[in-house]
């Protein structure tokens, strides 16, 4: 298998884990899991992909999952403050939640919410919930969200993370042919010192990166 940089950190990396046709392989600086390019869908097939995601802003278990992220941003900051959810999707649980509390808060999506001028703002806070793990330049990705931030704002990711205690054989993650980088802690702390965030807090999930 061939060997490639890690697309986070620039990292060498080895191969890891063959599944069918898909390789994958490991950073040997952050960590991380990632999946060789070659195997990457189309534009075309990747939108066809989300397009059958049932995302249902008003389905009550699909905000329940997504309350981890809801919920801090409605204790961290009021209706005053404005907020984005980055890859918000077909429909956003997130924006529903935070809307109907009269939150200030626009979603962005590369594939069904392509609103380029909001890329162009700053905001006190970003939401990127199971987003994270369809980055194929991630750190092209991450640079671009902190850009998005105020001075102090926070920036909230949901994502499934990777270790060492995890059988990735029989990890669902894996599985989505959408997911082509899977996060170890490491990658998360070496994001928090590359790009200068104040802290970084990972609750399972939820991961919070401060200004």
């Amino acid at each position: 298998m061939e060997s490639l940089y890690c697309p986070l950190c620039n990292g060498t990396s080895k191969s890891f884990y063959t599944h069918g046709q898909r390789e994958f392989l490991q950073c040997s600086l952050c960590l991380s899991v990632f999946l060789h390019p070659k195997n990457y869908l189309t534009h075309t097939q990747e939108e066809a992909h989300y397009k059958h995601h049932n995302n249902n802003p008003d389905d009550l278990g699909y905000q329940n999952f997504v309350s981890p992220a809801t919920n801090v941003v409605l204790t961290d900051f009021s209706p005053q403050h404005h907020g984005l959810d980055f890859g918000s999707g077909t429909g956003s649980p997130i924006v529903k939640v935070l809307q109907d509390n009269n939150y200030h808060i626009e979603q962005y999506d590369l594939y069904f919410h392509n609103n380029p001028e909001l890329l162009k703002k700053q905001y006190d806070y970003v939401t990127c919930t199971e987003v994270a793990e369809h980055f194929k330049e991630p750190f092209k990705e991450f640079e671009l969200l902190k850009s998005l931030l105020l001075p102090n704002a926070k920036l909230y990711l949901m994502t499934d993370l990777f270790d060492e205690n995890r059988d990735f054989g029989s990890w669902y993650y894996k599985n989505d042919h959408t997911h082509v980088f899977m996060y170890h802690r490491n990658a998360l702390e070496w994001i928090c010192e590359k790009l200068q965030f104040k802290k970084l807090i990972i609750e399972k999930r939820l991961i919070t990166l401060e200004l």
